[in-house]
């Protein structure tokens, strides 16, 4: 059930036009992928060391390595930005100016200023410590404001399963709890699922059938350019392209 303060065809509609941005990203990033893409940002060590000898197989390998890093992130992007519009909307919410936080809301006399992960993989500990930094900062600056009395960070994750905690001077909310954070509603994350089906076979229809035809090409340009005249994988001229002066 759509929660109080989100009427349901509006959230529909939204996710209904994030979500057709988000295929119609995807596709393009497929239009315009070539066969140096492919080569020279991935690791032509690792596909040797998995012994792949037939060129339809390595091309495929790489293919799907670079186009499911180039998905995960698109539709990351996607949640986070749902996940913003859900706390504008039911909390009252707004993009936070705060470096590195997404989001802001006050609730019970407390001021939560939010940062939005999509998965609980994300970042480095370089990273980790930039955000906790950010936290710090914000508070700082937050306090000094007459009609903010005590702040919250909080770094929500949008999918994945981790207990509710507080990490160095953070609220940690993942998946389930997250969602139910910032919206007040315990299903929200299930409710999300039906309007991100939306003509996702016609999407994905499409998509398969300019992969298919990206597959032909590049393994085509790959066979003439990277196996000798036998077939054979040329595997020194494939790490002299991929890591050579």
């Amino acid at each position: 059930m759509i929660p109080t303060g989100l009427d349901k065809a509006d959230f529909y509609n939204f996710v209904s036009e994030r979500i057709d941005n988000f295929h119609n990203r995807r596709l393009e990033k497929l239009k315009k992928l070539t066969l140096s893409d492919v080569l020279l940002r991935k690791n032509p060590y690792l596909f040797k060391a998995k012994n792949m000898e037939v060129a339809a197989d390595l091309i495929e390998g790489i293919m799907q390595a670079f186009l499911s890093s180039s998905e995960e992130m698109m539709f990351g992007e996607f949640l986070e930005e749902l996940a913003v519009y859900v706390a504008e909307k039911v909390k009252g919410g707004w993009k936070s100016s705060s470096e590195g936080l997404d989001l802001e809301f006050d609730f019970d006399n407390m001021r939560y200023c939010v940062s939005i992960k999509s998965g609980s993989s994300w970042g480095n500990s370089s990273q980790h410590k930039r955000l906790k930094t950010n936290f710090e900062h914000a508070r700082k600056v937050l306090l000094q404001t007459s009609s903010v009395k005590a702040v919250q960070p909080v770094l929500g994750i949008c999918y994945g399963r981790a207990k509710k905690v507080y990490k160095h001077n953070y609220l940690f909310l993942v998946g389930q709890e997250f969602w139910q954070f910032i919206s007040g509603d315990a299903d929200l994350y299930l409710d999300i699922i039906e309007p991100i089906g939306f003509k996702a076979k016609e999407k994905n229809d499409l998509y398969l059938h300019e992969r298919a035809k990206l597959s032909n090409r590049l393994i085509s340009e790959y066979t003439t350019g990277f196996c000798d005249p036998m077939g054979a994988i040329d595997w020194q001229k494939l790490v002299s392209y991929n890591s050579g002066p």
